[in-house]
């Protein structure tokens, strides 16, 4: 499978958590954000162990190479992003959460020009404008 197939399956998949963790963290018998966190990304690590167990990836390799420093600051990221979004996500609406939060996609795109050196196009730069349109008309009340 290319990376466009990778991306479809990540969207499909991703567009349910906000849906389900929503209903995970509120109303009766509702579950802390930060508990429904971590069991959520209990199984992330569990089947992450799994696939990179099957697939043969060496661990050890990794955990010496250069780019750690890069993996570690973005898992200190993804810690503080996915606990902010839970909490977010038990305290407001998911249609005003998720697109605040799906901003991620225009900002990182600018980070992968600006820093990355990533080419941009007109047409790059009117989609992030649209996105940033999009979620401003999505979330203002």
């Amino acid at each position: 499978m290319n990376y466009l197939s990778w991306a479809v399956i990540a969207l499909g998949a991703y567009s349910l958590v906000a849906p389900l963790m929503k209903v995970a963290t509120t109303g009766q018998a509702k579950i802390p954000s930060d508990v429904a966190a971590l069991v959520a990304n209990s199984i992330l690590v569990v089947i992450t162990l799994g696939v990179v167990v099957v697939s043969g990836q060496s661990i050890s390799d990794s955990i010496v190479s250069s780019k750690l420093p890069y993996v570690l600051l973005a898992g200190v990221c993804l810690a503080v992003g996915i606990l902010s979004y839970y909490r977010a996500l038990a305290l407001g609406p998911v249609s005003i959460v998720a697109p605040i939060f799906g901003m991620f996609l225009a900002i990182s795109s600018l980070v992968g020009i600006v820093a990355l050196g990533e080419p941009v196009t007109i047409r790059k730069a009117a989609g992030i404008g649209f996105a940033v349109l999009a979620v401003f008309l999505v979330s203002v009340e």
